[in-house]
């Protein structure tokens, strides 16, 4: 098993959901979940904070020394800037490692087991797959915005369990090698692996509705 090293954007301000990533989730900000989840990961070596906020660098540097805080430059802030170029500038920055996951704050139930499991799976298959990202399996009838059929024919009713499935990226993680990068200039790579993360692991927060729903779903557990 090679070293993995976590790369973890975190901006101080957000679109859709007013300054989310620092925002209190059952008792601490949401960042901290998965900090403390990747900290918790047997096959990751070293954690890697991208961030636009310098007081959440003196915040990191004295609560977790071991991890690695990168100031955002200027061009790249903004809420239209492609996370692949973010990942670009994190490479330039991290000459030394060749084995990169990242994730975001917005998965805070995301297990450090199923992270492990991942990083596993990538490199169990690193000889015919380049990269790996995470999934949410949908085995329904899905429809174009025209209304014609995805994954069946109109008229045509197969059982559900029956129907190709159609897999959608839940931006939970995302592996890849430095090779794969410069090759597609993405975070995933031209023979990826599509993993499925858990159900109760794949939630995201992208609207307000969702924040509140991980939060009565932490506190349920």
């Amino acid at each position: 098993m090679k070293d993995v090293v976590a790369l973890l954007p975190i901006k101080l301000n957000s679109e859709r959901v007013k300054g989310k990533n620092f925002r209190n989730l059952c008792g601490r900000p949401l960042y901290q979940w998965i900090l403390e989840t990747l900290l918790s990961c047997n096959n990751v070596k070293k954690i890697v904070v991208n961030t636009d906020s310098l007081e959440l660098i003196d915040n990191l540097n004295k609560s977790y020394p071991q991890i690695k805080t990168i100031l955002r430059p200027e061009f790249l802030r903004g809420d239209n800037v492609s996370m692949n170029k973010i990942i670009e500038y994190d490479l330039s920055v991290c000459l030394d490692e060749e084995f990169f996951i990242q994730t975001h704050t917005t998965n805070p139930l995301i297990s450090g087991e199923t992270i492990d499991l991942a990083i596993e799976r990538f490199f169990e298959n690193l000889n015919k797959n380049d990269s790996l990202f995470s999934v949410n399996r949908i085995q329904s009838r899905t429809y174009w915005g025209n209304g014609k059929g995805i994954n069946h024919t109109l008229g045509e009713l197969k059982r559900t369990q029956d129907l190709e499935p159609i897999f959608e990226e839940n931006s939970n993680l995302f592996i890849f090698s430095r090779q794969s990068f410069l090759n597609s200039r993405s975070r995933v790579g031209t023979m990826p692996i599509l993993y499925e993360t858990p159900k109760n692991e794949s939630f995201e927060i992208d609207e307000e509705e969702d924040f509140a729903l991980i939060e009565q779903l932490v506190r349920g557990k």
